[in-house]
């Protein structure tokens, strides 16, 4: 259980710092603790525990607590050391963390859903509790009563959940790819749009009030910057897995993604991406005009063999193989990789377009949820593998007086 301690070298990528082991089953969520060395963590094994730094250097629980069902989301307020904990039967407990971090008192429990709580947030200024789950709803209810406010209901499984008090708009993403703009009122609400174009499940999203914008990923590998008028300015990553976590870093104008199989994307967000196109549909090539292998009119026609479609990343044709023979990167428009491109396209990138936009690093485990200590350049990830590691982004996102990091 106890941690194992990393040394620091000096280079330009994530410094593992901690490795805490410890859980039986995956761990759902993990977050730091600010200004103290320490993190939180709750897992399917059914426990929630407070793990703090000894003076040996390792990380050990001072907190060990069993819940009747598998945890599956928490959020936590440092200020008030009140955590809420959704778990796999749709309930959310609260309790109250003592000063010292080693005692946990339950407050009360909230019947949220009838179903695996997905994402959980609360907000002091309203005292509310808003959460969602695989109950395809929204919930918010009273913290001070503990009575449900309001419900709202999807098509799909409601999967990830910002929530932004000053305009007291909600943005919810779902299993389909969608995701939901609403306002919440006291008792009721309403929809003011539905954001569409994920392919896949909805992972994570990240509401930024500075310049009202949302970003979003998902199980499709890709991510997405949603201005609030509705335009849409892709972000296509390069994660070779589905992206699970995101995080914005407004000092820096940096985003963070992090993928099932281990990968640490920092993007530089500080320059506009072009949109990724439409991928065009023909029954033939787009460049040759050869058919392609279900045109049996213009196969038999031509007396010609049908070619495989393709699609170029770049402008998005239909093309052949033979007219798609080249690979670029080109990251303005979010292909950090080199992808397939029409042989056209090609000529047309320069030397200059294919210069990274993007670093990316290796964290070697499953990560399925990450959060930030922002003001300590600290990321903390966990996942199905069990493990949680605790790192050093200081490296690759800013440090000290530079970005507002404060030295460690």
């Amino acid at each position: 259980m106890a941690a194992e301690i990393h040394s620091r070298p000096q280079s330009r990528r994530p410094v593992l710092l901690s490795k805490v082991e410890g859980h039986q089953d995956a761990v759902s969520a993990a977050l730091l603790i600010p200004k103290e060395d320490g993190v939180i963590t709750a897992g399917e094994d059914r426990t929630i525990r407070v793990w703090l730094k000894r003076d040996s250097g390792q990380y050990w629980p001072s907190i060990y607590h069993t819940m009747a069902s598998p945890c599956s989301a928490m959020a936590y307020h440092h200020d008030s050391r009140r955590i809420f904990v959704g778990q796999d039967n749709g309930a959310i407990m609260e309790f109250h963390i003592s000063e010292d971090f080693n005692k946990m008192n339950f407050v009360k429990t909230y019947p949220a859903h009838q179903n695996r709580v997905s994402a959980i947030t609360f907000c002091l200024a309203s005292e509310w509790l808003i959460s969602t789950g695989h109950d395809k709803c929204i919930s918010w209810m009273c913290t001070r009563s503990g009575s449900m406010l309001g419900r709202h209901y999807f098509t799909s499984w409601a999967s990830c959940l910002q929530y932004d008090h000053e305009t007291q708009h909600a943005f919810v993403g779902d299993y389909s790819g969608q995701i939901t703009l609403l306002k919440l009122e006291q008792n009721t609400c309403s929809v003011i749009t539905t954001l569409k174009g994920h392919e896949g499940k909805v992972q994570a999203i990240c509401y930024i009030q500075l310049t009202r914008q949302l970003v979003s990923c998902s199980a499709d590998g890709g991510i997405a910057v949603w201005n609030m008028d509705i335009s849409r300015e892709e972000v296509r990553s390069c994660h070779s897995d589905k992206v699970q976590a995101i995080c914005y870093i407004q000092l820096t104008r940096q985003l963070v993604s992090c993928s099932a199989d281990g990968g640490i994307a920092v993007w530089n967000m500080d320059i506009s991406r072009e949109e990724a196109p439409q991928w065009l549909e023909s029954d033939s090539c787009q460049k040759c005009e050869q058919p392609f292998f279900w045109n049996i009119k213009q196969m038999w026609d031509t007396k010609t063999i049908g070619l495989r479609q393709h699609h170029c990343r770049k402008c998005g044709q239909a093309v052949c193989g033979k007219c798609s023979t080249k690979r670029s990167s080109y990251p303005i428009m979010g292909f950090e990789f080199q992808v397939r491109v029409c042989d056209s396209c090609f000529e047309s990138i320069k030397d200059e377009d294919r210069t990274s936009l993007a670093t990316f690093h290796e964290g070697k485990h499953n990560i399925s949820h990450m959060s930030m200590d922002i003001s300590r350049g600290l990321m903390v990830t966990c996942g199905s593998d069990r493990i949680v590691k605790i790192w050093d982004m200081t490296p690759v996102v800013g440090c000290s007086l530079a970005t507002g990091f404060s030295s460690r």
